[in-house]
């Protein structure tokens, strides 16, 4: 009998990779064909890499689709030296797969992402629903919760938006990022731009920028309109980097926060 919630430990290997079962049902196709059936995946950390990948058991995987790889990317993905090319309908895609040196792994198979150009599957899903850009860590939280907090969000000493009704956006590992109606947003101040985003946990994003100063960055501002279910509430509401603008929550300024995004602002 299993008792729940159960503690099952992340396993780490000698190569420094971390892993642990999936109890999702998991499937990567190429066009109409199914690449991938799993029942029994596993969730691998590459050192160094803040995101997961799946590995898949052999037996769960057309390994008849699998060509040894001409031109192998050996000693990439912690050291792996047997990597695959895969053929589906006459395409090859050269290095789509490859198997971990770790001995826990060694009777899985890994593969690219379809972010990857050229080298991924079409489309993954987990259950019933389509996932985008790289599996979703369990060990990850994102809430999207209503609020009646007092926001002013300015940029050049300009005021942008003015709400109380601000969705927060609170998201491991990151600041928490504050949502608002377009109605409270200076959208005059505002140009759409052709950036867009992928995210595993919220969707699609569409982008803006500052109208102003060249100084301020582009893209600082972006939308979800239609965002997957689990943030619901954040549909279609405008959201700052707050790295990149003056924000004030219940009239006490907010600093700004150093991320990963800082340097690429």
């Amino acid at each position: 009998m299993t008792t729940f919630p159960t503690a099952q430990a992340v396993r780490t290997t000698p190569e420094g990779l971390l892993w642990e079962p999936s109890e999702r049902w998991v499937r990567g196709r190429k066009g109409e064909v199914t690449v991938v059936d799993s029942r029994h995946p596993v969730l691998v950390w590459e050192p160094g890499v803040p995101v997961p990948l799946y590995a898949f058991p052999r037996t769960e995987v057309r390994e008849d689709l699998l060509r040894p790889a001409k031109n192998p990317p050996t000693g990439t993905h912690t050291g792996s030296r047997i990597f695959y090319d895969l053929e589906v309908d006459g395409e090859l895609l050269a290095n789509a797969a490859w198997t971990f040196p770790a001995a826990d792994l060694a009777d899985h198979i890994a593969f690219e992402w379809f972010r990857r150009v050229g080298r991924g599957l079409d489309r993954w899903y987990e259950e019933e629903e389509e996932i985008f850009v790289h599996p979703r860590d369990p060990h990850k939280r994102v809430d999207a919760i209503p609020s009646s907090r007092h926001l002013v969000v300015g940029i050049d000493g300009t005021v942008v938006a003015d709400t109380h009704r601000p969705v927060l956006l609170f998201e491991t590992g990151l600041p928490t990022r504050y949502y608002i109606p377009r109605e409270d947003v200076r959208l005059d101040l505002l140009e759409p731009t052709d950036h867009h985003t992928g995210c595993p946990y919220k969707g699609t994003a569409e982008y803006w920028s500052w109208r102003g100063a060249s100084e301020v960055p582009p893209n600082i501002v972006w939308s979800y309109p239609d965002p997957l279910p689990a943030v619901g509430p954040v549909k279609g509401l405008l959201a700052f980097y707050n790295e990149a603008v003056d924000i004030t929550l219940d009239g006490e300024p907010q600093e700004r926060p150093v991320t990963h995004f800082t340097g690429t602002l």
